[in-house]
């Protein structure tokens, strides 16, 4: 394009004319090219100030540390979840809790119409000793079949519970199988029943008992084993349940129900002493602001059989009505316990639970904490290196 002067300015690049240009054009245009070139090495200069501030702030990543790729945004949210999951958890923890100690009582007021009616059956014992008795529950012939009676939970949250009792099962089961010895199996809890009818086990029946089992919830159970035995279709019940040791412990066990014995004893397959002497009641109490586990031991007195005592009906007869109900009183004892051990170990689980949580919304904050002052720092850096440029 002509321009006033006379010359013709380049629109090839900036800065340069065609050598038609007057002087002061030049000069002009040359001054022009100086201050392009001072404005790129200082827009230069100051990207590498600000890379080099930005390289301090990033934290060395400690072992163990929340590794966090996301928005400060998205880490509130993930905060606030996680702190109303703690609260889940701790009100999840104080009901089961609540309901341990109406478990033990449950399992306490039970233990003196048991150990009564052992003594009773002892006594009769001793008068029949010596004599040949005929009582369909007490009789003892060779193993072919036997029924597995597994006892678990009916909801999850609970740890490990559920997964001890059927490995316990299954193990025994898999010893039977070893033996050549013909098994089925009663489930007593939705768990067992929902794990075993998707793999093919011979399940002869289902029960459900909730978290407060009932006579009559152990009638029905008893009444299908007595069925079940009597007809000679099993020729011994094991009981597979969670004995309650205490509130961090409870031990699966293997127990023979039948056939019974005439005194009354409660032992595993292995001959042990399953029904303890004293019973422990653990109470949940605070102390110093902090909840506190008190244990307090209680022994049931029962008085001695008198020996004078005179039975008017026929010893075989009162064995016939005995052993029902001590049979139905020890499935009942069993299913308390397996209900007391469930919430204990649902209690465990929601206290670690809890304490996950707390941990982990703490290495969230810190990691919040972080990319919060990276980020102010960083918008610090670009207002002085702006001021300064």
């Amino acid at each position: 394009r002509p321009s006033p002067a006379g010359g013709t300015v380049s629109r090839f690049a900036p800065g340069r004319i065609d050598s038609t240009l007057p002087p002061t054009s030049s000069k002009m245009n040359a001054l022009l090219g100086q201050t392009v070139r001072l404005g790129n090495s200082v827009s230069s200069r100051r990207g590498n100030e600000l890379s080099a501030a930005r390289a301090p702030v990033a934290a060395p990543r400690a072992r163990g540390a929340v590794q966090t790729q996301c928005s400060l945004k998205e880490l509130r949210d993930r905060i606030s979840s996680v702190k109303n999951t703690k609260k889940i958890t701790d009100a999840m923890k104080l009901v089961a809790a609540a309901k341990v100690r109406r478990a033990q009582d449950a399992v306490v007021s039970g233990r003196p119409f048991s150990e009564n009616l052992v003594k009773v059956l002892y006594g009769v014992n001793t008068r029949l000793r010596g004599e040949p008795i005929d009582v369909p529950l007490c009789d003892v012939r060779p193993v072919k079949r036997v029924a597995v009676v597994a006892v678990s939970g009916d909801r999850g949250l609970c740890g490990g519970y559920n997964n001890f009792i059927i490995k316990k099962a299954e193990e025994r089961m898999a010893e039977l199988d070893a033996m050549k010895v013909e098994h089925c199996l009663f489930t007593v809890g939705k768990k067992a029943t929902q794990y075993f009818s998707r793999r093919n086990y011979n399940i002869v029946r289902s029960f459900d008992c909730g978290q407060t089992p009932t006579t009559a919830d152990a009638q029905g159970l008893a009444d299908e084993i007595f069925a079940s035995f009597v007809a000679e279709d099993v020729d011994k019940v094991e009981l597979i349940y969670t004995r309650f040791v205490s509130l961090i412990n409870s031990t699966p066990t293997v127990q023979t129900l039948l056939p019974l014995t005439p005194k009354g004893e409660v032992c595993d397959i292995n001959g042990n002493c399953v029904d303890a002497a004293n019973d422990e009641v653990f109470k949940l109490t605070t102390k110093d602001g902090e909840l506190a586990v008190e244990v307090e031991e209680r022994t049931m007195d029962t008085p001695e059989m008198n020996p004078a005592m005179i039975f008017e009906q026929e010893p075989e007869s009162i064995l016939d009505a005995l052993l029902p109900l001590y049979l139905n009183s020890q499935i009942l004892r069993a299913l308390q316990e397996a209900v007391a051990s469930e919430l204990a170990a649902r209690m465990n689980a929601m206290n670690n639970a809890s304490d996950n949580a707390r941990d982990l919304s703490k290495k969230l904050s810190l990691s919040y904490n972080r990319q919060r002052q990276a980020k102010i720092t960083q918008e610090i850096l670009e207002i002085v290196g702006g001021a300064a440029a």
